[in-house]
């Protein structure tokens, strides 16, 4: 009786160890709050969505966006830091307060690489260099000449601080070794409008925002900050194979979550969200806004961080950026 107890007990704890494989494989059993820093309609909010809705047919469970506007993303970050790292809080965001919010601001409250889970990057969204329609240069040799005859006379309207447009001109300065005069808005669309005005004559905006402007003529591209040239614009050429060899900067959106979620859990978000992205229907989706899936594993999407991060302090230092 004794050695049967002892069996009997043997198997109940064997059958006891595999509980928390089983209950990961069980995720999710509940509905999952996807937080995105920014306003609806802004590039995080459409890619959450977009991905959300997906999302949720797939993994039987409501994905509900939460659109966590401010302070440059620090707000839903911050909250996204201190959420359980369970997997049922996660956050669709650029990726700008990951790669240059750490390099511009002194007192972040969060680390980009220590305190969150990276899960995929989900979105890449290029920029244009457009330009009011009086500039005299025509094409991204003939600016980068100009600039050079004229030190500091060329102005360039930008959104705040540290944004993507501040930081791909001065990429752009840096590289082609110009000189131009930053003319600071509190946001895009009042940065679009001065160039519209001839108030500023270049910008960096997204493309999605000139492109209405360039078909109707009030705009002029003068090239774009991808490596490669886009399927929307396929006849202006990148900045790079216009005399700035080796540029490009884009924008992007990523999905991550708190750190130290189970690796089960990542592995099954990453799954699911990868098919997502690389299905015909959505590339379509996103290509109408200007935007291209660009999915990666997590150890990948590290690694862009990383690279990011290193690819960016010389240009913040050069800059003088520095947090408002």
């Amino acid at each position: 009786m004794k050695y049967l107890t002892q069996a009997m007990l043997a198997a109940l704890c064997c059958a006891q160890c595999p509980a928390p494989l089983a209950l990961a494989q069980e995720y999710p059993d509940r509905p999952i709050r996807m937080l995105t820093p920014s306003l609806p309609g802004g590039a995080p909010d459409v890619g959450a969505r977009v991905v959300a809705e997906r999302l949720s047919l797939r993994l039987g469970q409501k994905v509900v966006v939460e659109n966590r506007a401010g302070a440059g993303g620090i707000i839903a970050l911050e909250l996204l830091k201190n959420a359980p790292p369970n997997g049922y809080t996660i956050a669709s965001t650029q990726i700008g307060p990951l790669t240059i919010m750490p390099l511009v601001e002194d007192r972040l409250p969060f680390d980009p690489l220590r305190d969150f889970t990276h899960i995929t990057n989900l979105l890449v969204f290029p920029t244009a260099l457009i330009a009011h329609t009086s500039l005299p240069a025509k094409n991204v040799r003939e600016l980068i000449a100009l600039a050079r005859a004229r030190p500091g006379e060329i102005t360039y309207a930008s959104s705040g601080v540290g944004g993507t447009v501040h930081t791909t001109a001065e990429l752009f300065s840096m590289m082609a070794k110009i000189k131009m005069q930053r003319i600071q808005f509190k946001s895009l669309a009042p940065a679009l409008v001065s160039v519209l005005s001839g108030e500023s004559q270049i910008s960096f905006p997204n493309l999605s925002a000139a492109l209405p402007h360039v078909q109707g003529g009030r705009l002029r591209v003068l090239g774009v900050t991808s490596a490669k040239r886009l399927p929307t614009l396929p006849d202006i050429p990148t900045i790079a194979e216009s005399g700035v060899p080796g540029y490009e900067a884009t924008g992007g959106v990523g999905m991550i979550g708190p750190a130290n979620m189970p690796r089960s859990v990542v592995q099954r978000l990453n799954r699911e969200i990868v098919d997502i992205l690389n299905s015909p229907e959505v590339g379509e989706i996103f290509l109408k806004v200007s935007m291209l899936p660009s999915p990666t594993t997590p150890e990948e999407f590290t690694d862009y961080i990383k690279s990011e991060l290193k690819k960016w302090a010389p240009v913040v230092k050069q800059a003088g950026m520095r947090g408002e």
